[in-house]
């Protein structure tokens, strides 16, 4: 973990638990960093609740900025505090041999309930030997606990940075499926990539043809694949009554380099004039 960081973390536990508790936390710290075996670590791990408890972490904006440009990407708004204490409690494993490093963590993910799956899996990016999580992860990805699900999707880099592009295609599909908040996910539109496009056309095809909606935010991850598969796909959005596949239409039409996606916005002035005063993102559908 970067040092200011680390340090930063440090500040907002200190403002959000009692000194009693965090004179506990320090104590179990220097005591995991000296042991060899996982002992201290495991009791410690389970034990953080009961000395923290589960308030939401009061964070200043100012301190949520900080982490977000240390960390880009990274957020802990809406945690608890026994989920920070946690994350900042692993990092104190001695990472000098790998094998016993990387053998403490698995330990506590196979022993884990859904919070502290939850912390480990919120962890992810703070790790060392990085690479090595890259099947936990994916294992994470599968996961039917929403909780857990939304520890690597939202606001954690590590999966956009580590995986491969078939864990990180089941990753978005699982939001999809899921519907969780696509925008929350750290490198969305980065790790666009064409086989991913191909699988969403096909998802939303199938939404459509039982008659259910489609998610609006799918459209931006063909935004750099459109061709004549693709293309009726948007003329249906753009003559949709539904305002917000207007709008998801244009914003994935307008930067595309396809001839024929021009040619189709340009029968939108309004929409086109919209995203000329930069009125539209995809934040705001």
């Amino acid at each position: 973990m970067i040092p200011a960081f680390e340090r930063l973390l440090t500040t907002i536990i200190e403002k959000n638990i009692t000194a009693e508790t965090m004179q506990w936390l320090n104590q179990q710290a220097t005591l995991i960093q000296q042991e060899e075996t996982a002992a201290k670590l495991n009791l410690a791990f389970v034990f953080i609740p009961r000395k923290t408890g589960h308030s939401p972490v009061k964070i200043s904006e100012g301190e949520a900025a900080e982490i977000s440009k240390l960390v880009h990407g990274f957020s802990i708004n809406g945690w608890t505090i026994d989920r920070l204490c946690r994350v900042w409690l692993l990092q104190q494993i001695s990472s000098t041999s790998k094998a016993a490093y990387c053998q403490k963590i698995e330990g506590l993910f196979k022993t884990a309930d859904m919070n502290e799956q939850t912390a480990l899996y919120s962890s992810l990016s703070f790790f060392d030997y990085p690479e090595e999580w890259q099947k936990r992860c994916s294992e994470g990805i599968r996961s039917n606990i929403g909780n857990v699900l939304e520890a690597i999707m939202y606001n954690n880099p590590y999966a956009a940075k580590y995986l491969n592009d078939k864990a990180w295609n089941q990753l978005v599909l699982k939001a999809f499926f899921t519907e969780k908040n696509i925008n929350r996910i750290v490198g969305l539109d980065e790790r666009s990539n064409k086989e991913l496009a191909v699988t969403l056309l096909d998802y939303a095809n199938e939404r459509w043809a039982a008659h259910r909606q489609v998610n609006p935010q799918l459209w931006r991850l063909i935004a750099n694949f459109i061709d004549d598969t693709s293309l009726p796909h948007f003329k249906k959005l753009l003559e949709s009554e539904d305002e917000k596949e207007n709008l998801a239409a244009a914003l994935t039409l307008y930067p595309s380099q396809y001839p024929t996606a021009k040619e189709l916005l340009d029968q939108y002035p309004e929409l086109v004039k919209q995203l000329q005063q930069q009125k539209l993102s995809w934040n705001t559908i």
